[in-house]
């Protein structure tokens, strides 16, 4: 099966096209570039760097809109400005009491949408917990409350559900976070990636959130059960990542000194 539509009136040969094929799945013959292999998976390399524009993926045919042509020369964002916007990027467990809206997630989703993942798979997903939050955090809690006497947090949170008075302010795995966002893969650096990705966007929109060890213990612990939460999903997907996300009420005004990180040569 045919993955390329070569435009053969406006191919140069340059064979740029061939260069970059990963997988050996482009030939220049008679000067004109040539699809001779049924093994790609549409990376779309050769269709980015063609310099006439003359090769389209057949999976995304429907999708020329969202091809755009930029200078390749022409670096959006410097090192020293992205490397400030990683050093301003915290943790945060405080917001307001207004939640994100649909059309925000959806312009979140733009960074998983251009995410990079093996094989071209893309198979992410992911749920945003709103109005099932209760309900969710209580199936959380059945499957991790058998690591209680390992964790206190968990401990903690099976006293805080069991309080009629409790505090909603003040929830042991939430905070005061009203939503959370879930990523789910076959494969754990896709999910991680996006969920980055994702969380990297969030901060550029003045959003927050934080990532949580303890709802993710619930894939770890018991996969099976976690997942009749969510029948919508192929089970074989797990729950890789996790994070609680809103709209902060406090603003830090200074970065943080952190460990050195380790680099060995070999």
């Amino acid at each position: 099966m045919k993955h390329l539509i070569i435009n053969n009136d406006t191919c140069v040969g340059c064979s740029l096209c061939k260069d970059v094929c990963i997988r050996d799945n482009i030939e220049i013959i008679d000067k004109k570039a040539v699809e001779i292999e049924s093994n790609c998976f549409d990376c779309g390399h050769c269709s980015s760097i063609c310099p006439t524009n003359s090769i389209i993926l057949k999976r995304y045919e429907d999708k020329l809109s969202e091809i755009e042509s930029f200078n390749p020369n022409d670096n959006p964002v410097s090192y020293d400005n992205l490397l400030n916007f990683y050093k301003r990027r915290r943790s945060m467990r405080w917001f307001k009491d207004e939640k994100i809206d649909k059309e925000t997630f959806n312009k979140l989703l733009k960074g998983a949408y251009y995410s990079p993942n093996r094989q071209n798979i893309q198979d992410v997903e992911f749920v945003v917990i709103d109005n099932d939050l209760e309900e969710f955090i209580q199936h959380v809690y059945d499957i991790i409350s058998v690591k209680e006497d390992e964790f206190f947090r968990i401990k903690h949170v099976g006293e805080y559900l069991r309080n009629p008075d409790r505090d909603p302010d003040h929830h042991p795995l939430l905070w005061e976070g009203k939503q959370i966002l879930l990523a789910f893969s076959k494969n754990k650096n896709d999910a991680v990636i996006s969920m980055t990705r994702i969380e990297l966007l969030a901060y550029s929109l003045g959003l927050g959130g934080f990532y949580s060890l303890f709802i993710g213990m619930a894939d770890e612990i018991n996969h099976e059960k976690l997942m009749e939460f969510f029948p919508e999903i192929d089970s074989d997907k797990h729950m890789y990542a996790v994070f609680v996300i809103g709209i902060p009420r406090v603003k830090y005004l200074r970065t943080r000194p952190h460990d050195e990180i380790k680099l060995t040569y070999k």
